[in-house]
């Protein structure tokens, strides 16, 4: 029995030793390898071109130049590696990297497009229904002033 104590508080101690020190230095670093695993002009392009099958074909190259004509990838890279390396610990970056750098993360990244072409067209009739909820119950409060 102690002996399984000891191997396990070894086991324990040497997992805190592996984690890296939560430093902006640290978070950048690991931002970086994020970034290199994923192409955010890749993933935005994907999306938008599983949308546009979900339109009439006439309308598809207008919706495909509306979605992609003024993104600046640049900025849009530069605040995702912000949020990034704000929100998350150098070990949780570290993970992302880890996860998004090996091959299922990568295949995983290649079917983004498709499953926000999927879920997006729910979330968007959902916010127009909770909207139009909300803009009854103001009609509704205001009726009753």
């Amino acid at each position: 029995m102690k002996k399984t104590m000891i191997v396990s508080a070894f086991i324990m101690m040497s997992a805190i030793s592996w984690a890296l020190d939560d430093t902006p230095e640290n978070r950048s670093k690991q931002a970086d390898r994020y970034m290199a695993t994923s192409s955010t002009k890749d993933m935005i392009q994907d999306f938008v071109d599983k949308m546009e099958l979900q339109l009439p074909v006439e309308r598809r190259q207008g919706f495909k130049d509306f979605m992609t004509k003024h993104f600046d990838f640049a900025r849009i890279d530069s605040a995702v590696r912000n949020a990034t390396i704000k929100v998350f610990t150098a070990d949780e970056i570290k993970a992302l990297a880890d996860f998004y750098g090996s091959p299922e993360g990568k295949s995983a990244m290649k079917k983004f497009g498709a499953y926000m072409a999927e879920v997006m067209p729910f979330v968007e009739s959902e916010m127009a229904r909770a909207i139009s909820e909300i803009d009854r119950e103001v009609k509704e409060a205001k009726t009753k002033k």
